[in-house]
């Protein structure tokens, strides 16, 4: 069973998801430039609502170089601190992930290599072996970085370390990841294949429905203690900036999150859940501080279907524009709805289609119309009661 959920969001004047230029990513499509965010940014955006609404069952993770400093918390009260972050550096050495050349960082500073991507219950179950086998840890750090030692070891070498109940133990922490975002976006680990997780959802960059121009905010900075009789500005630059009306798509694999999450239905409902609520409340953070572009979507549709999936960005091949009586997120919504009646005129309803569609009031709708819930709750429960159905709950 697969989940597919389809936004269309109209913001403000916004530099939302940046280029390596400062301008505002973009992308060709239909002919013409499209305003563009990144899956990357709506992914990390996702990420941070599930901790800003601390979804009842649905916990999150942390991607960080820096989990040591969060393993030595855990430990706070048991073990020296300076100590447990060297037992976490010799057990993330074992599976392959070294730390960085110590140099003059500060203790408290020094990270793994690569950002490593582990759930609450993976960094207390880290803890929980760095504690256990604490001796034998201590013993791997000093062979691999002994007093005065600041470079690197041989991860090869640190690969052959540790007893089989040890690397036992940290597989099982690495395997204990139950966290909603773990579950939907996956990792990947390079140096750590075996820890590897496939993701249950795919994200697509979010593109403008229309065709977009860039424009520049000139802008001036006066030094406040500057005295009267001098004329003109202490700082002069430029912002690149557009407003866009996005469509914005993504979709879950059902059976992958229940994968992902042990098992466990009445979780992967919670999440799908969790998904709904924060896939509405996700804005990117870019230039916030000077555009306060925080627009609430327009529409949002869902469809629950036993197999496949559905893009619908083919609606606005042809840019849509806006007249005297329709703004741009009623056009597309009517170019949304008149294309999925396409599709389905064409190839039929998806198999074990279930709908259910909300939008403003000011956004009509055609086939689509039968589907439409009064308010956001109804359209998730409507959508979570057929997961929790296929899931046999």
């Amino acid at each position: 069973m697969n989940l597919e959920l389809h936004i269309l969001q109209n913001f403000a004047p916004a530099n939302l998801n940046r280029d390596d230029t400062g301008s505002p990513k973009t992308c060709d499509f239909g002919g013409v430039r499209r305003g563009r965010i990144s899956s990357q940014a709506i992914k990390r955006a996702i990420r941070y609502q599930f901790r800003e609404h601390q979804f009842p069952l649905v916990a999150s993770g942390e991607r960080s170089k820096r989990l040591r400093n969060e393993v030595a918390k855990a430990l706070a009260g048991r073990r020296d601190q300076s100590d447990a972050k060297n037992a976490f550096d010799a057990a993330m050495a074992i599976l392959g992930i070294l730390s960085e050349e110590r140099g003059d960082a500060e203790e408290s500073d020094i990270r793994t290599e690569v950002l490593v991507f582990a759930s609450p219950t993976q960094i207390a179950a880290i803890s929980d072996v760095c504690d256990g086998q604490w001796d034998e840890l201590q013993a791997i750090h000093q062979k691999l970085w002994p007093s005065g030692k600041t470079k690197k070891p041989s991860k090869d070498g640190a690969k052959k370390m540790g007893s089989a109940d040890l690397k036992g133990a940290l597989w099982d922490a690495i395997d204990s990841a139950r966290s909603a975002d773990l579950a939907l976006f996956g990792r990947m680990l390079a140096d750590l294949p075996k820890g590897n997780i496939d993701a249950a959802s795919q994200v697509a960059h979010a593109i403008s429905t229309h065709a977009i121009s860039a424009e520049f905010d000139y802008y001036t900075a006066v030094d406040d203690l500057k005295p009267e009789d001098t004329a003109g500005a202490d700082m002069i630059g430029t912002v690149e900036f557009n407003s866009a009306c996005y469509y914005r798509y993504a979709n879950i694999d059902l059976g992958q999150l229940r994968k992902n999450l042990d098992g466990d239905a009445e979780l992967a409902a919670a999440t799908v859940d969790a998904f709904l609520a924060a896939s509405r409340d996700a804005i990117p953070t870019g230039k916030q501080n000077s555009f306060a572009a925080q627009n609430p979507p327009s529409l949002l549709f869902a469809v629950l279907r036993d197999r496949g999936a559905w893009s619908l960005a083919n609606a606005f091949l042809k840019p849509v524009r806006q007249d005297r009586d329709t703004d741009l997120a009623q056009a597309s919504a009517k170019a949304l709805d008149g294309y999925w009646g396409e599709l389905t005129g064409t190839y039929g309803e998806p198999a074990g289609a279930q709908l259910s569609v909300v939008a403003l009031d000011g956004i009509k709708l055609g086939s689509l119309e039968r589907d439409r819930a009064s308010n956001f709750r109804e359209f998730a429960d409507t959508i979570s009661q057929g997961v929790a159905a296929g899931m046999g709950q």
